[in-house]
């Protein structure tokens, strides 16, 4: 009312189209021209509030719900509950398959369909995970039971629409189980194995136990060439924030974020690190954000390396601009001690790592804790070769990492100086999830990831 007005008869549906949009936005708009409530309405009290400015719809780990009161004139009351829905898989179009005998097989054709049992169904499809669960081994069976006999008497029920009612329209219990199959054949056979508790390559049973979901986010080293293609082809979310990351490092490179995915003539090495690293945290943060589209939202996020930037952008503490200013400048940094610098890994505790470096001073030292018996060391490239010899030679395993710069260690401190100072004015702020910090080793208020705090991350 207080954004246009009076409406009578078409107030109640002016609300619902608002708070669909607010759902859809994931932003929850202001009542214009409040400024105090009656002295009378005590607010605090009943735990209500005015929304005075734009703001983000609260995070939560289940789908979002909103409800739209209409109280008439004439006493006629209504309240709509409305809630979110993950955003839908889009359904790949078949392409036709040529044959030697016709251009394209008919529909009636296809594998899975040329008996009828895979009507509704195409081959071709991405296979959609059908989720079912029960209080126990016995109630999941009798699920897929009753499933299997609705599924095999209405041929014309869609995949997708069963997967999505099953994902996300039914109470979970603690025994689940998840079926897969190419056509619908397939699945039907797949809840029959599982309703006579019989194995199947289609099912896969368990017991869910309490526990969130926790973000990890890689340093440098689990890239390659192709990676996020697919997921860009399929998934609109996904393609749409990887190209809001393009956008946002466009001040920073030269070159095209995509280019470097498909390995497209012209665009510079994948293996570049002023390369690698952005294009690294361009997608991964597209996957968070991709997995908080389906509902899957982290109750923590911890990165390793240059995947605390992603991880700091993803708990919120960062904007995609200033996260994609440090990813940038923070690799290109990097690539001025490129041709000076080796790093190794190996299969020791850090502590014996460190004993057995002894005395190597700045030419060599410990870089990184990857795990209890997984160390990286950097520095100087002989350092470097002579030690993984010498701990190779007493049995454990050691291996040179392909990259000829010593992230981590003391070559890093030339141009700290320099890194501190281009990332002056970076805001961080307090994030919306808990961030645990590889530099300090516990959890942080994120309003202190500053540019020091980004030095320091790669030191």
């Amino acid at each position: 009312k207080s954004n246009i007005g009076h409406l009578e008869g078409a107030a109640g549906i002016a609300g619902l189209v608002k708070t669909i949009l607010s759902l859809a936005h994931r932003r929850i708009p202001p009542s214009l021209n409040f400024t105090r409530a009656h002295p009378d309405i005590p607010l605090d009290e009943l735990r209500l509030g005015v929304v005075q400015e734009a703001t983000p719809w609260p995070e939560s780990t289940g789908p979002a719900f909103a409800g739209v009161s209409s109280f008439g004139m004439g006493g006629t009351n209504c309240h709509v509950v409305l809630a979110a829905t993950p955003t839908p898989t889009p359904t790949p179009t078949p392409t036709p398959t040529p044959t030697p005998t016709s251009a394209s097989a008919s529909a009636s054709e296809r594998p899975g369909d040329r008996d009828g049992s895979g009507a509704g169904e195409r081959a071709d499809s991405r296979p959609v995970p059908w989720v079912l669960s029960g209080r126990s081994a016995a109630a999941l069976r009798d699920q897929a039971d009753r499933l299997r006999a609705r599924v095999a008497s209405e041929p014309d029920l869609r995949s997708e629409d069963i997967g999505h009612t099953l994902a996300g329209h039914r109470t979970l219990f603690d025994h689940r189980a998840v079926v897969l199959g190419d056509d619908r054949t397939a699945r039907v056979a797949a809840l029959t194995a599982l309703a006579g508790a019989q194995a199947s390559p289609d099912v896969v049973t368990g017991q869910a136990v309490p526990g969130d979901s926790v973000f990890v986010f890689p340093g440098q080293g689990s890239q390659w060439t192709g990676m996020g293609l697919e997921l860009h082809e399929e998934f609109p979310v996904f393609a749409e924030h990887l190209l809001a990351c393009e956008r946002a490092l466009r001040p920073y490179v030269d070159w095209s974020l995509l280019s470097v995915l498909r390995g497209e003539p012209g665009a510079p090495p994948p293996d570049r690190v002023d390369v690698v690293q952005p294009a690294l945290f361009a997608v991964m943060t597209s996957l968070a954000r991709l997995w908080e589209s389906l509902g899957v939202r982290p109750a923590a996020v911890v990165g390793h390396s240059q995947g605390e930037i992603a991880a700091a952008y993803v708990a919120r503490a960062l904007s995609l601009e200033d996260a994609a200013r440090i990813v940038a400048v923070r690799s290109r940094a990097l690539r001025r001690l490129s041709g000076r610098g080796a790093m190794a890994v190996v299969s020791m505790p850090a502590d014996e790592v460190e004993r057995r470096i002894g005395g190597a001073g700045p030419a060599l030292s410990v870089a990184a804790v990857n795990g209890p018996v997984s160390t990286v060391v950097a520095g100087e490239p002989r350092a470097v070769d002579r030690f993984v010899d010498r701990v190779a030679a007493d049995g454990v395993q050691a291996r040179r990492l392909p990259v000829d710069y010593a992230s981590h260690s003391t070559q890093t401190e030339e141009i700290g100086e320099d890194l501190v100072r281009s990332l002056a004015g970076v805001s961080a702020r307090p994030g919306g999830v808990p961030f645990y910090s590889t530099v300090t080793g516990e959890e942080v208020d994120t309003a202190g990831l500053d540019a020091d705090y980004w030095y320091r991350n790669l030191r």
